[in-house]
């Protein structure tokens, strides 16, 4: 009898150990959830050290010549200065500046952490920049556009800064001989999202008042968009990309219903949203239902799935692996066919 006592005993305190576990486990989990930039921030650390992924200052000296791939650029031009990292890059095919091509603004991925115009996404394992390297070299003027990241700087900041560096270059466009009339809108990740909501900014007054911007384009302006792996379906994502896209809209996985409402453009997308070119990889099933969207709305449209169409599993943004996988260089080929048809050159 006092052997079962005991045992009892034993039970009962190792029943109240683990549920104690368990309520600091659900109590941590619930604490890093609803403080994501706690888990953002060792990354940013890893990536930034003691500096800011935020300066008011240019990354590199503003200079203008040919580059190794042979390109005209001319890099660091501030377009804004309300928030940091305003500054764009236009590379032209070569150094004949003058000629009437499509424009093509880029927005580079990383999470809203960490990435950059010059570096690409560090989340994918490709080299974003040598894929506008080959686009440019297909006959674009490419405007490659920084943005305000994290924590500094949250949803939709970085979306008003696409409105500034497009308002701006319309501004400028004698000066830099740009054609804002034949414009192709391009982003992978991060700015694939970005992307993806300026076309339906631009196409839908609605969605626009709800995000307060003024688009800076009519959509008779722009030809194309292209949208490399976006995250757009926020129910269907997974933890670790709710903690970035969660941290990015407000430092929480948990977003209530008006703030899926303004991050979530697919249900606002319309007949009149611009072509679009569609890439999925890791985010297949956000361009799925992206492109489900555009068919019910009979807006032009491509969707490249490697995995439906190949049986192969590709990297995030694996299209910017063209120059070494067959592949890549497949949906490469296919993307600069749809933009020669769109841009009606």
């Amino acid at each position: 009898m006092e052997i079962l006592q005991k045992k009892h005993t034993v039970l009962k305190v190792i029943g109240i150990i683990l549920g104690i576990l368990l309520a600091l486990g659900v109590g941590l989990y619930f604490y890093v959830t609803t403080h994501t930039q706690i888990i953002v921030s060792v990354i940013q650390k890893e990536m930034y050290g003691d500096g800011s992924p935020n300066s008011f200052e240019p990354l590199y000296t503003p200079d203008r010549g040919i580059t190794a791939a042979g390109q005209y650029k001319i890099n660091d031009i501030a377009y804004g200065t309300k928030y940091p990292n305003s500054f764009l890059d236009i590379t032209y095919p070569d150094s004949n500046t003058e000629i009437d091509r499509p424009t093509l603004f880029y927005f580079h991925g990383g999470g809203f952490f960490g990435g950059s115009k010059n570096m690409g996404d560090p989340m994918a394992a490709n080299e974003a920049t040598a894929l506008l390297d080959d686009l440019c070299a297909q006959g674009y003027n490419i405007v490659n556009v920084d943005y305000a990241l994290v924590p500094d700087y949250h949803f939709p900041v970085p979306l008003q800064q696409v409105s500034e560096a497009i308002h701006f270059i319309t501004e400028h466009k004698d000066e830099y001989h740009i054609n804002m009339d034949n414009v192709v809108l391009m982003g992978s990740s991060a700015g694939a999202i970005m992307t993806a909501q300026y076309g339906t900014v631009l196409s839908n007054p609605e969605y626009a008042a709800l995000l307060v911007i003024e688009p800076a384009l009519s959509p008779e302006q722009v030809s194309a968009v292209v949208i490399d792996d976006a995250p757009i379906d926020y129910e269907t994502m997974t933890l670790n990309c709710k903690l970035l896209i969660g941290n990015y809209v407000k430092g929480s996985i948990y977003l209530n219903e008006g703030e899926l409402n303004r991050y979530e453009c697919i249900p606002h997308m319309t007949s009149d949203y611009p072509a679009a070119f569609l890439l999925g990889s890791e985010y297949r099933n956000d361009m799925i239902a992206m492109a489900e969207k555009l068919k019910e709305a009979y807006v032009q449209h491509v969707l490249i799935d490697p995995l439906a169409e190949h049986g192969e599993v590709k990297p995030h943004c694996f299209v910017a692996n063209e120059r070494i996988d067959p592949v890549a260089a497949e949906a490469f080929n296919r993307l600069t066919a749809f933009l020669e048809e769109t841009t009606k050159r």
